[in-house]
């Protein structure tokens, strides 16, 4: 694969790449590109953490990436997701933040982060954490969090961070301090954020408010589809899913089909996005294409509950391995047990 296909993987998974100079010249280098992703344990897995998640990372690495999953456990902690609780916190495994803390080089560096900024800079980051810049309503824990997710980056050797536009601004903070730490400027690959299931709060919503939504599905579970969702579940969901005809644009089930469907056709073992309806509605549709979904749709030639019953179908059967593990492997069974049982917050 040349740079340019490299490239070309890269921009798909990126809604902005900010450093994509810098990015071509890494790329070009020969060097061992290290990027991450990394998410705070906060209860059952949606499916923007799962299904797009993996989407991403496979994007990234196929491009020749190597590619760091960061458990944000003590982020997740200073949040106060599942009420700080840090054994509940880590009942779930990958590569710990708390395994790096034990490290002195990571608190020092911390600490040169915190000290390279006034406080309104650091403020300005809260979107990251689901929170609005306010006084009232942040702690010294949000500070602390956002000069942890600073070094992070530098203590895990990654040039490039790709995360979510919500993570936007404190990746612009990294950027501007690693040069004066000695480090590098991090090129940072924003992903898409995926709507809540509800009706938009407003038009064209932010990063923050979709990261609000993401964020509250775990107290309003409705508002997304989770890995471990039954078919009655999805269904429900989907169903009841704003979808307002012709509406391209703040549409959340045409988000799912564009982010989600539309890149799974393998793993679906299909080569087009079926729609079946009777000959009196005009008959079966077949798109290979998102752009030509979109277009059927905008024009008012598919009704919302015909591409409703499409995209449960698909969805369906995109989980339906997640809910055989569950329900096969006893370990896995007991852990999601344990998992629905604490409370989280946001």
């Amino acid at each position: 694969m040349n740079t340019q296909d490299k490239l070309n993987l890269i921009n798909q998974v990126g809604e902005e790449i900010i450093g994509a100079e810098e990015l071509k010249t890494l790329l070009e280098s020969g060097e061992q590109l290290v990027a991450y992703d990394g998410f705070e344990p906060s209860g059952q897995i949606h499916i923007a953490q799962g299904l797009l998640r993996a989407i991403n990372v496979n994007k990234m690495i196929k491009a020749g990436v190597k590619f760091r999953m960061w458990v944000a456990d003590w982020h997740a902690m200073a949040n106060n997701k599942m009420g700080g609780d840090l054994e509940k916190i880590k009942t779930v495994g990958f590569m710990w933040a708390s395994d790096m803390a034990k490290n002195p080089d990571y608190w020092k560096l911390v600490v040169q982060v915190g000290k390279s900024n006034a406080l309104k800079r650091f403020i300005r980051t809260a979107e990251m954490m689901g929170r609005e810049e306010s006084l009232e309503k942040l702690t010294g824990a949000h500070i602390i969090y956002s000069c942890m997710q600073v070094a992070d980056i530098f203590m895990l050797g990654a040039k490039i961070t790709q995360l979510g536009m919500d993570q936007r601004k404190v990746n612009m903070l990294a950027r501007e301090v690693g040069p004066l730490l000695g480090y590098w400027k991090p090129v940072v690959v924003s992903h898409h954020m995926l709507r809540g299931l509800g009706k938009p709060v407003s038009n064209e919503q932010d990063a923050l408010q979709r990261t609000i939504e993401l964020k509250m599905s775990k107290s309003k579970p409705d508002t997304a589809v989770f890995m471990t969702d039954t078919t009655e579940d999805i269904k429900r969901k989907i169903n009841k899913a704003y979808c307002l005809e012709g509406d391209v644009k703040e549409n959340p089930v045409l988000e799912y089909c564009k982010y989600i469907i539309f890149e799974s056709f393998d793993r679906l073992n299909i080569s087009a996005f079926e729609v079946e309806r009777p000959e009196k509605f005009g008959g079966n549709l077949s798109f290979k294409t998102y752009a030509e979904l979109a277009d059927i749709f905008e024009k008012k030639l598919l009704h919302p509950m015909d591409l409703k019953t499409s995209v449960v179908k698909y969805l369906d059967q995109l989980l339906q391995p997640v809910r055989n593990h569950f329900e096969i492997n006893e370990e896995a069974k007991k852990l999601l047990e344990v998992v629905k049982s604490y409370s989280v917050t946001r």
